[in-house]
């Protein structure tokens, strides 16, 4: 079975500096219905004006991931560690048991552009950590480029839980597997994606005609994914996120 959550059913907040879409339920956004799926909870797309950001506030308890898309995002938190992040950069930071930290648009004159993506951790209390690694476009073209999961593996970021994430430039066909019982998020973060050839795995039918809904996702669209063995996802110009959720 695959969802569609359209763009413009997210919550979303103009607050001058900050532009910003809330997938699932954060801050001042509540719907019940979309509180998270799986073991993510939140995933926001913020647009924020040169020499603003959030300052100084804490965290703990959660896999925090940034994803930047346009310009440069200034960070600096409790554990002493202070970058830069840019296009092709994934960040990790895990809050634990605590951690402060603030994030800036690192440029005076160009907003920055950012996707952050919260994953529940798979027990609390564990110790904060960091991590920053750059994938460059080339490495995301025309593949699902592997960026976090439980292990590291193939040089991705390390986040404490079950979930595997993607980051994908696309203009072509990939396709992914999922394992029994696995689950699936995609994310559309520029361009168009046509899931499984722009229709559903398993249409309905009326009277012998085919009323399957079109699966065509665009900018900040998104898919959740339950009881599918495989996906197929064809890209126009995209650029977007996959999970592979427990």
């Amino acid at each position: 079975m695959i969802t569609i959550r359209r763009a413009e059913q997210r919550g979303h907040f103009d607050h001058g500096w900050l532009d910003t879409s809330h997938t699932f339920s954060f801050a001042d956004y509540y719907d019940p219905d979309f509180m998270g799926f799986r073991t993510l909870r939140v995933i926001n797309e913020d647009r924020v004006a040169p020499g603003r950001g959030f300052g100084t506030h804490a965290h703990r308890d959660m896999e925090i991931v940034t994803c930047v898309l346009e310009g440069a995002l200034a960070h600096r938190d409790s554990m002493g560690n202070g970058s830069v992040i840019r296009r092709g950069d994934v960040q990790r930071m895990s809050a634990g048991t605590g951690v402060m930290h603030s994030e800036m648009n690192g440029s005076g004159d160009e907003p920055v552009h950012f996707m952050q993506i919260w994953i529940l951790p798979e027990r609390r209390g564990i110790d904060p950590g960091y991590e920053q690694k750059n994938f460059s476009d080339e490495q995301r073209r025309n593949t699902l480029r592997l960026v976090a999961s439980r292990d590291g593996r193939d040089g991705s970021v390390t986040v404490h839980q079950d979930a595997s994430m993607y980051l994908s430039l696309l203009d072509g066909t990939v396709s992914h597997d999922f394992a029994s019982g696995r689950h699936g998020w995609l994310q559309v973060a520029r361009g168009e994606v046509e899931l499984n050839g722009g229709r559903t795995s398993r249409p309905p039918q009326e009277g012998g005609r085919d009323v399957r809904p079109p699966m065509t996702l665009k900018a900040g669209d998104g898919a959740a994914i339950s009881g599918e063995s495989r996906i197929t996802m064809t890209g126009i110009g995209a650029e977007f996120l996959l999970f592979d959720l427990n």
